[in-house]
């Protein structure tokens, strides 16, 4: 797909799904708004990225770094089209009974707020040009409990809905609002639940995930006329109807 002239901020773009989003999207064309909070890692992907391309070093749970980093993409780039809302914490997982009420709160701050900010930050900017895409990277977690991850299943299941009340009131007036659930994807976030030992999907082999690109590439179909009769809904990649839409294999 063409995003030539097209503006993306993709939060946590660092590493994983997020640094492979970014490279896919100015791949393809687009000018690219890296936001995390890993400076050094931002500074490394937007050199590899070249001019295109802008490190926002900032924290996706407090709402005036999400402001900033959207106003960053108006006064570098001249607006905002396409937020991918990415950033996403899977630590502490614990069960209930002995989890940690801070670092419980911090994951919902980062997975359900985050989620927010970024679309409170971004609608005004795209309601002033007349529409725009938001896409958010869900989970199967979203729609089912998993043991030890109640803080990620809450927050991914609120993330869910909250991409469904955008749609609900912004789907008129030119909002694309739409979520994908990628699975099991080979990134750092696996290997922190591999760790942990504590359900079925930490016993999964490591060639069981699919790569980091598939859901990179599908964020970028997601953006595309093709993908339209899936505005206000959540697409899945196990489904493998949308990975031949897409084009993986």
């Amino acid at each position: 797909m063409d995003m030539i002239g097209r503006t993306v901020l993709i939060t946590g773009a660092s590493r994983g799904i997020g640094a492979e989003a970014a490279r896919v999207f100015a791949a393809n064309g687009a000018n690219v708004a890296l936001f995390a909070r890993s400076r050094e890692s931002l500074h490394t992907l937007a050199a590899e990225l070249g001019i295109s391309a802008l490190a926002i070093a900032g924290d996706v749970s407090k709402y005036g770094d999400v402001q900033a980093a959207v106003q960053a993409c108006v006064d570098t780039f001249g607006g905002l089209d396409v937020l991918i809302g990415n950033a996403g914490a899977i630590e502490p997982i614990s069960r209930m009974a002995t989890a940690d009420p801070d670092g419980w709160g911090q994951a919902i701050d980062v997975n359900l707020k985050g989620i927010f900010y970024g679309m409170r930050a971004a609608l005004p900017v795209m309601q002033k040009a007349g529409g725009g895409t938001i896409l958010t990277v869900s989970s199967g977690a979203a729609h089912g409990p998993v043991e030890g991850w109640s803080h990620y299943c809450s927050s991914k299941a609120g993330a869910a809905m909250l991409t469904d009340c955008l749609h609900r009131e912004e789907g008129e007036s030119g909002i694309r609002a739409m979520g994908l659930s990628p699975g099991t994807v080979a990134t750092q976030m696996q290997r922190e639940i591999k760790a942990s030992g504590i359900n079925p999907i930490s016993e999964m082999a490591w060639e069981d995930h699919i790569p980091a690109d598939w859901p990179a590439r599908a964020l970028l179909w997601m953006c595309s006329p093709d993908a339209d009769e899936f505005i206000g809904s959540e697409i899945s990649l196990r489904d493998e109807t949308i990975r031949n839409r897409v084009g993986l294999i």
